[in-house]
């Protein structure tokens, strides 16, 4: 503590000092002095928190959007639900708008518009991003309903299953296979964007490099240092998705 004291001392005086002295005491600044570290680790729950949420309401929104656009799109010639038909138009403008405005400009809507008066910004944001994700997670499971066989819905229809629980027991867990790389990808964009939760407020991994920066009038360390946090987060979730395929792989196996 001495050492960093004396060389932050001098680092400000202008003297010369080498790299590496340079170098500790930026990193000193930015990670270790006044508990910054744990700035950090706030961040990253809340990054990973406002994630699970938005996974959840992204997963949610995708899967009945699908539903519902795969069940209008199979209907028989002649045979056209009005209902259906009705639920799929509003399903295709929701899609529409989602994929055709930036997920900032939605964020700074939800948050400085829709919900001004709410103060809870990583429940906001969550709940934005979700509404994001559902948008195009229902694009990749109706693609993946949409490449079975129809043979296979027409079976559970044999069996006496209704259109639910034939998507829910047949084609769903089948489709799940085949989408998962996409859903993994998605997922991964999903994990990363929390970032842009910094703009309506929200204190997750982008908000605590600012507010340190801010503190140190030092960029580079705490950028870098959520930059490698976020890298790490990915690998992890990367490596998590892997086990979850070569399970289904040995699954198909048996």
């Amino acid at each position: 503590m001495e050492q960093y004291e004396a060389w932050k001392a001098l680092l400000r005086q202008g003297a010369d000092i080498s790299f590496w002295q340079e170098f500790y005491v930026k990193f000193y600044q930015a990670f270790i002095e006044g508990g910054r570290w744990q700035q950090y680790l706030r961040g990253v729950g809340t990054t990973l928190l406002a994630t699970a949420m938005a996974l959840a309401i992204g997963i949610a929104l995708g899967v009945v959007i699908a539903m519902i656009r795969t069940a209008h799109d199979q209907q028989r010639p002649g045979h056209h639900n009005p209902i259906l038909g009705l639920l799929n138009f509003v399903c295709k403008i929701y899609v529409t708008v989602i994929r055709g405005t930036p997920m900032m400009v939605q964020l700074l809507i939800m948050g400085f518009v829709i919900f001004s008066s709410s103060r809870n910004y990583t429940l906001v944001g969550a709940l934005t991003l979700g509404i994001n994700s559902g948008a195009y997670v229902s694009e990749i499971i109706r693609g993946g309903l949409m490449a079975l066989d129809p043979g296979q819905a027409e079976a559970g229809r044999s069996l006496g299953l209704n259109y639910v629980d034939t998507m829910r027991f047949i084609v769903i867990p089948q489709a799940f296979k085949a989408i998962l790389p996409s859903l993994g990808n998605e997922f991964i964009i999903l994990l990363k964007d929390t970032s842009l939760i910094t703009v309506i407020g929200g204190k997750e991994l982008v908000y605590a490099a600012q507010a340190i920066y801010g503190r140190t009038y030092e960029q580079m360390f705490p950028l870098l240092g959520i930059a490698v946090i976020y890298l790490v987060l990915v690998i992890i979730f990367t490596w998590l998705l892997g086990i979850l395929e070569r399970r289904l792989r040995q699954s198909d196996r048996r």
